[in-house]
């Protein structure tokens, strides 16, 4: 996989390379670049997909500290000066999600559409805090795989939890990253702005994607969003959780490949 330096970081990134339309993709926390397998080898032969492994994950660097959605974006923003891309279709999911709005605010004129999945525009209440707080005391007290293993649960619908230990095990591997990396991830998303005043200002070409059984960002975030962004499509995948490209693949490709087939 290449790599590039960004601040005295190395950040790891697979770009399937090609003509086709340029596509960023950014993974959910806590998994990496790796998610976006199936999207890859389905569509990558017409696509130039790009994804990153931000700091923390996979094989990038995992610092100590220094953790943000600005953080990332400046990763986004190096990336695409290395590899000289503009109009780029801007794909985030959960957590990626989070990053795809600060991307927005700091270079808008860089994306030509953008692809929301899974993700909601508003900042973690005060609960949500609470709980990625405890969850950060989990991995400092060592305990990062018990974590995983409720993440596995809970980020993943009832019915792939039943009827697809394949992608279980898959999530559980893909989530297989470094301590720092999930106690910075989990800083960054406490600390993100409310995006929700800014989806009107939205003026590219949107599709929002999520799991019918997505229980950490439901379909009513989802409709909320589609019904702010003027002329946005809204996609609601069947049986599908959190973690909807792995999950429903096949459904999730069908709507990316219809998408960017329009634009």
């Amino acid at each position: 996989m290449p790599q590039f330096s960004v601040a005295g970081r190395n950040v790891h990134y697979t770009d399937t390379g090609g003509s086709g339309t340029p596509v960023l993709l950014l993974h959910a926390f806590p998994l990496n670049s790796q998610m976006w397998e199936p999207q890859i080898e389905s569509l990558g032969d017409r696509f130039r997909f790009v994804a990153p492994d931000l700091t923390g994950f996979g094989g990038s660097d995992a610092p100590e500290d220094g953790y943000s959605l600005g953080t990332w974006a400046g990763e986004v923003r190096a990336l695409l000066d290395h590899l000289q891309l503009a109009g780029v279709v801007l794909v985030g999911l959960s957590m990626g999600g989070y990053l795809a709005f600060e991307c927005l605010r700091r270079d808008r004129g860089r994306f030509s559409a953008l692809v929301l999945a899974d993700t909601k525009a508003e900042a973690d209440p005060p609960e949500a805090i609470e709980k990625r707080t405890k969850q950060q005391a989990m991995v400092r007290e060592g305990r990062r795989d018990e974590l995983i293993g409720a993440l596995v649960e809970a980020l993943l619908g009832e019915a792939t939890n039943e009827k697809k230990p394949d992608v279980v095990e898959r999530v559980r591997a893909l989530m297989d990253n470094p301590p720092a990396g999930f106690v910075g991830a989990l800083q960054a998303m406490k600390d993100r702005p409310d995006s929700s005043a800014e989806l009107a200002a939205i003026d590219v070409p949107t599709l929002v994607i999520v799991g019918e059984n997505d229980a950490v960002t439901p379909p009513e975030a989802s409709r909320k969003m589609h019904e702010h962004i003027g002329g946005s499509r809204l996609v609601v995948l069947p049986e599908a959780g959190h973690l909807s490209n792995l999950e429903a693949p096949e459904a999730f490709n069908g709507a990316l490949a219809e998408f960017l087939g329009s634009l």
